[in-house]
């Protein structure tokens, strides 16, 4: 039996396995860098018999922190467990160290319990259901330290361990960038036999700032071999509840993420206006798909290209 691997271990499927610092002194060291003996990680085959309940895996996806994809996350489960009444739909928020999804749909306060099968995931609607560390934690305003193994464990522990049931999406909260977590989670949950089980949506804002590192995002995406259902432009414009006018806050002075979508041939599944009254209810972690206007009618939109792509 293999020893235990040390806090920093790099993993056995990493190309650095048995070669970095960290890997000095485990029993394991040969073995894993030797070039002619490949090894899984056997948290990888757990992680399959967890999840082959659940049909479809979305990543939530974006280069740039700040333009409100765990928003849109919630946006797109609340809009599709409502058109979708007959489907189930699970949302697992990765992003470990700002945990956003039970603030946004209501389930501050709750607890994880454990059972048999696992943990339960916390109940949202009767077809929709939440993990997340921020569950875990004793206090919203407790930080998480950690470096990047840990982080890695506890996403395989939310992989694993969690009793999903039957699921026809999962969509995961990721956070941004193109780092440990999203490695890890790709890692474990690409299947050879069936490459279409995992997608990514982009989320974008207008401005190149934003546009600069969401074209690197779809690029990993591209060398990872996830394919893309598309990228949705978040805070296209916001309009003015008093006088009706639009203004462009994020000025798309480089063609905006239409423009970025067609030059990296990518499908752009559409806009979202900056609206303080969806705003308001996220933040109340209350339901919007009560509201009419003009942010619920382009969901209507993207959430049938979604559900056409899968």
């Amino acid at each position: 039996m293999q020893a235990p691997p040390p806090e920093h271990c790099p993993g056995v499927e990493s190309e650095q396995a048995g070669l970095v610092s960290a890997c000095a002194g485990c029993p394991n060291q040969r073995i894993c860098s030797d070039p002619n003996k490949k090894l899984e990680d056997p948290g990888k085959a757990l992680v399959a018999a967890a999840m082959k309940d659940v049909k479809h895996k979305l990543l939530i996806l974006s280069g740039k922190g700040g333009v409100g994809k765990s928003t849109v996350t919630t946006l797109l489960t609340r809009y599709l467990a409502r058109s979708y009444p007959d489907s189930n739909f699970g949302v697992l928020d990765i992003d470990i160290c700002g945990p956003s999804q039970p603030r946004l749909l209501g389930a501050i306060g709750e607890n994880v319990h454990q059972s048999g099968s696992g943990w339960s995931p916390v109940g949202i609607d009767d077809n929709v259901c939440l993990m997340s560390i921020g569950f875990l934690l004793g206090s919203v305003d407790d930080a998480i330290i950690w470096r990047g193994p840990k982080k890695n464990g506890m996403i395989r522990q939310f992989l694993s361990e969690v009793d999903w049931g039957t699921l026809d999406l999962l969509l995961l909260d990721t956070p941004p960038g193109t780092s440990d977590e999203h490695l890890s989670v790709v890692s474990y949950l690409r299947d050879d036999s069936a490459p279409d089980s995992l997608k990514a949506i982009i989320v974008t804002t207008p401005q190149e700032v934003a546009l600069l590192d969401v074209r690197k995002e779809i690029n990993f995406c591209k060398k990872q071999r996830i394919p893309i259902v598309g990228v949705i432009e978040n805070m296209s414009s916001f309009r003015c509840g008093n006088c009706g006018n639009s203004s462009e806050i994020f000025p798309a002075k480089t063609g905006g993420a239409a423009a970025m979508c067609q030059e990296m041939d990518v499908p752009l599944l559409g806009s979202l206006p900056l609206d303080p009254q969806v705003t308001r209810a996220c933040d109340a972690g209350e339901d919007i798909t009560a509201i009419n206007n003009a942010t619920t009618e382009a969901l209507a939109t993207i959430c049938g290209k979604i559900m056409a792509s899968l």
